[in-house]
């Protein structure tokens, strides 16, 4: 069986060779779970970056100029536009992981997360999640809306949910993916599911009655002021490098990897995270880590609760930067010292997020430059 790495390539060759050039077209239908050919499904893949963003539009363009494949390219820089924005915005996150829910005998949350609330279309597609691991991103605005404006349940309960079950759940496109259905991230704009709309969208085989089309947008008072992100990489500082889970890539990095002596992989078991996980997403990232290891020999992964032990055993440590999210809040819990610790960026990620300050159009007027300045680098970190 080809390791987790061989085979994200395979799958990203053979959607750019095959299905690509539709993917504009028919991106909006979903067919179900046995018929994915119009979405590349490379979302697992590149949410633990073991094939990275930037690899996947690098392949893409190789093979067609951008006019016939924008669409897609747009889709990929999303993730990292995205990224970008939470990292100028770091309270979002630091708010919606200090949300708490007393309500858990809610009844209509119950039956939510059990996929028992009579919404045939939502009910399938708990139990699709919960069995693949996987929804359509069509499905999964649909899903958010039902859940936030039909169930009046609150928006960061259907974050968690997804976070707990997708394997592709990124802590940036989840997050802000779910406030923007709410209303939250482009104030006072928000996005419905139509009974129309989701009969249209999956060939009739959905038709719900009694949702909320009428909804308002939630409210939140809140403003989020922009940080001035002023990252910078320093020169190797040790020996020993870490990295987590969900940034992974081998591509055009063996320059940096080969530098270090030991390599620590840090796997977050349940007890060590903010988000519970399922069986089978912390299954996942385990042999996505496993996979890493057996191509790596100067690596091993860790339990997080080891985390301390190494950062306490060396001087200084490098760390390959893992954004805003779950692998960054468990780091800084469990580090004394920001001194000891030198993180690593890449160089593309800090490019493209000098433009992810304001909404996505000011983002996508710049991916031109994008491509011409960094696409075509081959160096994946400024190092």
């Amino acid at each position: 069986m080809p390791n987790i790495f061989d085979q994200a390539e395979k799958e990203l060759n053979s959607f750019i060779q095959k299905d690509i050039l539709s993917y504009s077209k028919n991106r909006n239908y979903d067919y179900g779970p046995e018929r994915r050919s119009n979405v590349s499904v490379l979302s697992k893949y590149i949410s633990h970056r073991v094939i990275n963003e930037y690899d996947v539009i690098g392949s893409a363009l190789s093979s067609y100029p951008l006019s016939k494949i924008e669409k897609y390219i747009q889709e990929v820089f999303w993730r990292i536009y995205w990224k970008g924005w939470l990292e100028h915005r770091p309270m979002v996150w630091s708010d919606y992981l200090s949300y708490t829910y007393s309500d858990n005998n809610n009844t209509d949350y119950n039956n939510a997360i059990e996929g028992t609330t009579g919404i045939a279309c939502f009910d399938s597609w708990v139990a699709e999640l919960k069995d693949k691991n996987y929804l359509h991103n069509h499905t999964r605005m649909w899903f958010a809306s039902i859940w936030i404006f039909t169930l009046n349940l609150p928006w960061q309960l259907g974050a968690n949910f997804f976070m707990r079950h997708l394997f592709d759940g990124d802590s940036a496109s989840n997050t802000l993916s779910w406030r923007w259905v709410a209303g939250l991230q482009t104030v006072g704009k928000h996005y419905l599911a139509t009974s129309s709309n989701i009969s249209k969208y999956t060939n009739n085989k959905f038709e719900p009655k009694n949702l909320n089309e009428d909804a308002s947008p939630l409210t939140d008072n809140k403003i989020y002021n922009v940080k001035d992100i002023n990252y910078t990489n320093a020169e190797q500082s040790s020996d020993s490098l870490i990295m987590f889970d969900n940034d992974l890539s081998l591509k055009d990095s063996e320059h940096l990897l080969g530098k270090y002596k030991y390599i620590y992989l840090i796997h977050l078991p349940n007890e060590s995270r903010c988000i519970k996980l399922s069986d089978n997403v912390i299954n996942f990232k385990y042999e996505v880590l496993k996979d890493f290891s057996d191509i790596y020999t100067n690596s091993e992964i860790l339990n997080g609760g080891d985390i301390k032990k190494v950062i306490d055993a060396n001087q200084n440590i490098d760390v390959i930067y893992p954004c805003i999210g779950e692998n960054l809040s468990f780091l800084e819990k469990h580090n004394n010292d920001d001194t000891k610790l030198n993180y690593i960026y890449r160089y593309e990620d800090l490019f493209c997020w000098k433009y992810a300050k304001k909404g996505f159009f000011n983002f996508k007027k710049n991916i031109p430059l994008i491509i011409e300045r960094v696409i075509k680098s081959k160096d994946l970190f400024n190092y």
